[in-house]
């Protein structure tokens, strides 16, 4: 009968802490030399707590699957701290050419530990592992700042309507302000977000995603439309009420290229992927100019505008001048479409009809 070797066990203790680290890097997503290196400082603290005597080595190699701790003490004649002292007898049993005054390192069995000291070296690894997920996520997110990314909703909060989202694999929180008016989320479903914010603060990473965000609606446009991805259209700007009604300005750089018929595609195809997105929010899509008078007119589309006059002040407001039966389409439902077309083009807009200016017409529009 074949005798086990003394080596065994530790082999199959080194193999079970670096097969637990792989499991975990595969399902967390935090890196094997991350968690060694909290398990180095775990050990360090329970071999404080346990032989009064932080000094100690670790000896970690994957590759190998050697994982080795050693507790180096000094070697003296009269012991007087057995935590941080060793006999002579005893150290030459470990390294027979040392000497009184030098320090030997001493193979440790980790499974001496006292209660206490593994209790604190499981605290200190549960730690290191919220912080791995912590640096993986705000990493995770890092990557994605500012762009729309595809997000699975995994429950929702029946008191706030708030969204728990998996992105890749972390968490993030859709909150009900960020979400569209009158949208309903159903758990399960994927639904595009923008990553709006990514910061560190002292309780971890902190993300802003959105349903709401006009950059949500380029984003959209630039995975929907190759002329804005290669940059021969151009989003000039873009004003929104998520939900409702959405204005964008878009020029083309090469005259041979429609920047509006670009985003709307052939029979609108382009344009009516994104709003089936947005969940029937109506889009906009106007032509920009570096004339502002030309800008303006073509921002309160779908009216028809029959004369633009800037203020003679010089500040960016303007009069607008619209047929009878304009002034309604100009103005929009609660005044949505002329201050849509003033947030567009950054000008306040005051609209008349053309048979003339009365306060009862007069609707101004602050930018």
């Amino acid at each position: 009968m074949k005798k086990k070797s003394k080596a065994e066990p530790a082999a199959n203790s080194s193999a079970e802490i670096f097969g637990a680290l792989a499991l975990l890097e595969k399902e967390r997503g935090i890196p094997v030399d991350f968690m060694l290196d909290r398990i180095k400082k775990a050990i360090a603290t329970a071999c404080k707590n346990s032989y009064g005597n932080e000094n100690c080595t670790v000896n970690a190699d994957q590759a190998k699957g050697v994982f080795e701790v050693f507790l180096n003490k000094t070697v003296a004649e009269d012991v007087t701290d057995p935590g941080k002292e060793i006999t002579l007898e005893k150290a030459r049993a470990v390294n027979p050419e040392t000497g009184v005054g030098e320090t030997v390192s001493v193979p440790l069995d980790t499974k001496e530990f006292g209660r206490i000291a593994a209790m604190t070296a499981r605290n200190i690894i549960r730690q290191g592992i919220r912080d791995g997920e912590r640096s993986r996520m705000l990493q995770e997110f890092e990557s994605k700042h500012q762009e729309l990314v595809t997000a699975l909703v995994e429950q929702i909060d029946p008191r706030t309507g708030a969204a728990t989202l998996t992105i890749g694999k972390a968490e993030a929180v859709l909150p009900k302000t960020e979400q569209v008016p009158g949208e309903t989320l159903a758990v399960g479903s994927h639904v595009k977000v923008y990553v709006a914010d990514v910061r560190e603060t002292e309780k971890g990473p902190h993300v802003v995603i959105s349903r709401i965000h006009p950059d949500l609606v380029r984003r959209l446009f630039e995975a929907e439309v190759p002329e804005i991805y290669d940059g021969t259209v151009e989003i000039k700007a873009i004003s929104r009420e998520a939900g409702s009604r959405t204005k964008i300005a878009v020029t083309s750089h090469n005259p041979d290229v429609d920047a509006v018929g670009s985003c709307i595609g052939a029979k609108g195809t382009r344009v009516n992927h994104i709003v089936e997105e947005l969940g029937g929010e109506k889009i906009d899509i106007v032509e920009y100019s570096d004339d502002p008078c030309k800008f303006i007119a073509s921002a309160l589309s779908p009216a028809s505008v029959l004369e633009v006059v800037p203020a003679d002040d010089g500040s960016h407001a303007c009069r607008v001048s619209v047929p009878d039966d304009q002034l309604s389409l100009a103005i929009g439902n609660k005044g949505q479409n002329a201050r849509l077309a003033a947030r567009l083009t950054g000008w306040k807009i005051d609209i008349k009809p053309q048979s003339g200016f009365s306060a009862a017409a007069e609707e101004p529009q602050q930018a």
